[in-house]
């Protein structure tokens, strides 16, 4: 029971990361795809990692994968925010619709 419910959300995970892909490309600038990217690969990393957890058989192999979990969604804000300070400081207007 317990791998079927850790494949299903690491397949939920992988679909996250399909649709920040997806987003990353359609999206018209580049506000809107840091957004699309890191919520998605942010969620989609959770799940996976999650998933990856409860099947492993080891406490200390779920620990990890959850501190990587952890430690990409604080790089993953500070690096969206640092690209998106400068990319404002610089001048680059976000989208709107005209």
């Amino acid at each position: 029971m317990t791998e079927l419910i850790g494949t299903i959300l690491v397949l939920a995970g992988v679909a996250f990361f399909i649709a920040g892909t997806i987003g990353l490309l359609r999206f018209p600038d580049l506000y809107t795809r840091l957004h699309a990217i890191t919520k998605a690969d942010n969620s989609g990393l959770g799940l996976v990692a999650i998933g990856l957890a409860i099947q492993t058989d080891h406490l200390f192999k779920a620990v990890v994968y959850i501190i990587i979990w952890i430690l990409v969604l604080f790089a993953s804000a500070i690096g969206s925010h640092l690209l998106a300070s400068q990319a404002y400081q610089r001048g680059i207007e976000p989208w709107s619709k005209n």
